[in-house]
């Protein structure tokens, strides 16, 4: 199961660096665009400084993430699937939060923390097995 766990975690850490990508180098492309909704040349300008500190907090979780993968894959420690669980925990929680407070991200979100909540779901059953 902690294979299945890994996985979901680095699948999950390589969705949120692609967010990062949207958010801090590409907000004002068309991906970019479609996801988050900025939709004029003003609105995207407006929000830039907003998008690229938030598309930094998801490199960091996805960063968190795959050090835990490491840690896991190399060693016995307790670190590596709590790095996983911190990681995907914390886009799970961000995810929830999205989805709970935009009624019209929702699809975002469920799509954003579909992964993070397999991979929480397959570590808590990993550690506890």
């Amino acid at each position: 199961m902690i294979i299945v766990a890994l996985v979901l975690a680095a699948l999950a850490a390589v969705l949120h660096v692609y967010i990062f990508f949207m958010e801090s180098l590409a907000w004002d492309g068309p991906a970019a665009r479609k996801t988050f909704g900025p939709a004029s040349t003003a609105e995207v300008e407006a929000t830039r400084p907003l998008a690229y500190n938030q598309g930094f907090y998801n490199l960091f979780l996805a960063i968190v993430t795959v050090i835990g993968i490491v840690f896991v894959l190399v060693s016995t420690s307790p670190v590596g699937p709590a790095l996983v669980l911190v990681g995907t925990g914390s886009m799970l929680a961000a995810a929830t939060v999205l989805f709970l407070s935009s009624p019209s991200k929702r699809s975002a979100a469920v799509r954003q923390g579909t992964l993070p909540l397999l991979a929480v779901i397959a570590t808590v059953i990993a550690i506890a097995g």
